[in-house]
């Protein structure tokens, strides 16, 4: 593995780290919360089936956001999945790239086909 691949694995595999911190910090230390505990699963989920490889991972409170920037933060050209919980079983998550929304789902749990097909077409995106 050369040195560039080895620092993007890095860093995106830093980044599920931090993320699964954060919600696991929000949940146990802020009532009314628990409704992050689908996306934390659903994080945990994820990094065991390895996708900490193809994907950063990162938060803007109740939303996981999974982007393949390899820099945390995302430029307005940038195509990303954010995925908000709204309730314990009720889930949006929207494929965008800046402030184009490409698809938009109201899902009742993470399992769902629309949200795997999404992963799909983010991970076909180029990593930058």
């Amino acid at each position: 593995m050369d040195e560039r691949t080895s620092e993007i694995l890095s860093r995106f595999n830093k980044s599920w780290t931090d993320t699964e911190k954060i919600y696991d910090e929000l949940i146990a230390m802020h009532p009314g919360w628990e409704k992050l505990y689908p996306l934390r699963q659903h994080i945990s989920r994820l990094k065991n089936e390895g996708e900490n490889s193809f994907f950063r991972a990162g938060t803007s409170l109740h939303s996981l956001i999974l982007s393949r920037s390899v820099d945390s933060g995302l430029r307005s050209d940038q195509k990303y999945l954010k995925t908000e919980t709204i309730a314990i079983n009720d889930l949006e998550v929207k494929l965008r790239d800046g402030g184009k929304v490409y698809r938009e789902y109201r899902i009742g749990n993470l399992n769902d086909n629309k949200l795997g097909n999404l992963l799909k077409t983010l991970k076909r995106t180029l990593i930058d």
